[in-house]
């Protein structure tokens, strides 16, 4: 019974300090890699919001084979024609991220493999560890990846 006790006050005592990794609106600044480990994300104030764009990626340039081997990798999957040629390197991939309540929100995440945006959040669930969470419509239908510092 003691122990279950202790363990009890020792899982309430973690769940009450997650949210304090949330509780400073810049704690989500700095570079992140993504899930896949293929890219960095460097987050940064855009304004009053929050936003982030590709600084490194494990693969800069198209691999032999591709039609566009040896060339730096470009925005080609944008369904807006005239973005097809700008460069992935630099590329504002997540952007109009406000702060409150432990959450940025109301911002988008674009996904330049596949040329869509999507409607995002990000939640920082350690100091090193982010949820950004891409949806369409309701965060309920969606994807979730975890970026780390």
């Amino acid at each position: 019974m003691r122990k279950l006790f202790i363990l009890s006050a020792l899982f309430l005592g973690f769940a009450a300090l997650a949210p304090a990794y949330a509780q400073n609106a810049d704690a989500v600044l700095g570079t992140w890699t993504t899930q896949s480990g293929n890219a960095r994300v460097q987050i940064y104030k855009c304004g009053s919001n929050y936003c982030g764009k590709i600084v490194w990626l494990r693969e800069p340039n198209y691999p032999a084979g591709d039609a566009m081997a040896g060339q730096p990798k470009v925005d080609r999957e944008n369904p807006d024609q005239s973005k097809r040629t700008r460069p992935i390197m630099g590329l504002n991939l997540v952007w109009g991220f406000s702060y409150d309540d432990g959450e940025w929100s109301g911002g988008r995440i674009y996904n330049p493999e596949e040329g869509k945006t999507y409607s995002c959040t990000l939640t920082l669930e350690s100091p090193n560890r982010l949820k950004v969470r891409g949806y369409i419509g309701v965060s309920l239908i969606g994807k979730t990846q975890y970026w780390t510092r």
